[in-house]
């Protein structure tokens, strides 16, 4: 089992409600706990996709990484044209 730790946070009435109604209502997750859990780790999920997305639009933007991908691209088409199917 994972170490837990005890923590207190001050959630509104309506959080609350909506934790305890994902877990006992939707079993979005086994217990309250789980659903706070889940709900931090794809907030955090989702927030890192974000970054990604905007470090992959400044290269795309940059004309330095895209001359590198395309010569990249190819010195290795030939490559891809024995290996990968039709």
């Amino acid at each position: 089992m994972a170490n837990k730790e005890k923590r207190t946070y001050n959630l509104t009435a309506a959080t609350v409600r909506t934790v305890r109604e994902l877990a006992d209502e939707y079993h979005a997750a086994p217990t309250q706990d789980a659903v706070v859990e889940l709900a931090v780790s794809e907030l955090a999920r989702r927030l890192r996709d974000e970054e990604e997305s905007a470090v992959w639009e400044a290269a795309a933007a940059d004309p330095t990484f895209r001359a590198e991908s395309q010569e990249i691209e190819d010195a290795y088409r030939g490559a891809d044209r024995e290996t990968w199917p039709a």
